[in-house]
């Protein structure tokens, strides 16, 4: 079995509405309906994140699907203690894999997650797998050393000196029970916040255990699937994309 982490307890204050980010309509549906639609070829269960001050409105969604759960994330404190307030409903499944989505990345291809599922699965079992994307301007970056292996993040938001042209996650990530249930609480317990944002993120989880066990990672099929929906142009944008796959099948 595998269970999907939705962190989702954002309020969307960006997008200028006043309906929880992860009920943001997307093309004329909540953000949470694609990504139960996306993922339920690949995941048999859900848990969603969410903040105590909306977390009604997320379980009333939920009852509209079969297999979601909600959790909830008290205090923002960051992305890391969002996804380890999922782990009590994520472990009581026990699955054999455990996958986490950013509530905002709704325009993943499904090819993608297939070939996730293809890598996380295969012989070699890799603690992590992750879709990588590479663009201009990235908001954050893995460096990488002469092998390939992922050494350092760079993020934007934590100050840090971004190169031109970088190579960025796409806010899916896939991992075993042993790095869910063993190896991410490890890493909990040494995170220093970061010293822009005082939050704990998730991402330096990536090259922390770069360095301890195997890591893989794939180029994303299409660089539009990577979006985030942060800002109205964002969404805009996520939407067009969304249009334009349904025009060309």
């Amino acid at each position: 079995m595998r269970v999907l982490i939705i962190p989702a307890a954002g309020r969307g204050s960006r997008l200028g509405s006043t309906t929880p980010k992860p009920l943001v309509l997307v093309d004329g549906r909540p953000m949470l309906d694609h990504l139960s639609d996306l993922y339920e070829p690949f995941t048999q269960q859900i848990v969603v994140v969410a903040h105590p001050s909306f977390a009604a409105s997320i379980a009333d969604w939920a009852r509209t699907r079969h297999g979601v759960s909600v959790a909830e994330q008290a205090s923002p404190t960051g992305m890391l203690d969002a996804v380890l307030a999922a782990g009590p409903a994520a472990l009581a499944h026990d699955p054999r894999e455990v996958w986490i989505t950013w509530a905002d990345q709704v325009g993943v291809l499904p090819e993608t997650l297939a070939r996730l599922a293809t890598i996380a699965g295969g012989p070699a079992q890799p603690a992590l797998t992750l879709p990588t994307v590479t663009r201009t301007d990235p908001y954050i970056h893995f460096e990488r050393d002469a092998a390939g292996r992922i050494v350092r993040l760079l993020q934007h938001r934590e100050g840090d000196r971004m190169p031109a042209a970088g190579e960025s996650d796409m806010g899916v990530f896939a991992m075993t029970t042993k790095t869910f249930a063993e190896d991410l609480p490890e890493f909990a317990r040494e995170v220093v916040p970061g010293t822009a944002t005082g939050e704990r993120n998730f991402l330096p989880f990536v090259p922390w255990l770069a360095q301890r066990t195997a890591v893989a990672t794939f180029p994303c099929t299409d660089p539009r699937e990577a979006i985030g929906i942060n800002t109205p142009d964002e969404l805009r944008d996520v939407e067009q994309w969304l249009r334009s796959r349904r025009t060309s099948r």
